[in-house]
């Protein structure tokens, strides 16, 4: 079965959009390793904090650079900003890992110890972590569709979530 209807496919293979989500994806990742080293030495050691803390404004900026981008993208694809239903789970996904991100505002505000908030990090990028893997499963996916269609043996049914 395939996830996207050939015309999706031709509209996202076209769009500027999938680039910048190609370009954005690894820049996140590449920040999340270094900012999930930062505040785990943070935890273990207790020195650091204040460059973890710049890593985690990195880390959920570029979070919403993606998420803003990619509703764009799913504008363009599937006509809707957000939770397109061929896309929902990815959505869901994505909203809790925001969620969770930006709880890190809610706990500074509130006076939280650093400790606590950097576990709360830990915990957000642990739902970055589903939703990337979300994401990649469906690059992976589309990229076999592709394939497919190609040596003319795909089908056009888009895959129910």
């Amino acid at each position: 079965m395939s996830m996207y209807t050939p015309e999706q496919l031709a509209r996202r293979d076209a769009s500027v959009w999938t680039k910048v989500q190609a370009v954005l994806a690894p820049i996140q990742f590449l920040a999340f390793l270094i900012s999930f080293g930062l505040v785990i030495r943070y935890l273990v050691t207790g020195e650091g904090y204040m460059i973890a803390t710049v890593s985690v404004w990195i880390k959920i900026a570029l979070l919403w650079a993606i998420t803003i981008t990619g509703m764009i993208w799913e504008k363009e694809i599937f006509g809707r900003w957000f939770m397109a239903p061929e896309f929902f789970w990815e959505d869901a996904g994505n909203a809790l890992a925001m969620v969770m991100h930006n709880l890190y505002f809610l706990a500074v505000w509130l006076h939280w110890s650093p400790d606590a908030i950097m576990t709360l990090m830990l915990v957000a990028y642990c739902t970055y972590l589903i939703n990337c893997a979300q994401f990649v499963y469906r690059g992976i996916q589309a990229g076999r569709q592709r394939r497919m269609m190609r040596s003319g043996s795909g089908q056009t049914g888009v895959v129910a979530h």
